[in-house]
């Protein structure tokens, strides 16, 4: 489906350094390599890139989509993205984390 919808759209032409997966599913043994053999291009996992409170357990291909749209939206508004120390981005991820198993 994915790669349907790269050549409908056009955009295929333009990966010429490859795929970035990320989510859950990208840290499933042998996805790379099913990446690369359905794409015939180069496809890596992508992690977080993030040196706050937690980073061990933030520094997962699972958070990268959900981080990568926090900063977006925060640089989008004309900030730079905030430096949380650990107690602060521990809440938050509480916070977080409550909200979805409320939720789902």
């Amino acid at each position: 489906l994915v790669q349907a919808e790269l050549r409908r759209s056009g955009f295929e032409e333009l990966l010429s350094s490859g795929i970035v997966i990320t989510g859950g599913s990208a840290g499933m043994q042998g996805m790379v390599e099913l990446g690369e053999e359905v794409f015939h291009m180069p496809v890596r996992m992508g992690w977080p890139r993030y040196e706050g409170g937690l980073a061990d357990v933030m520094r997962n291909p699972r958070y990268a989509t959900c981080m990568g749209l926090l900063i977006a939206g925060l640089e989008a508004r004309g900030r730079d993205a905030p430096k949380l120390s650990g107690n602060n981005f521990k809440d938050i991820f509480e916070r977080m984390k409550s909200w979805f198993k409320g939720n789902f």
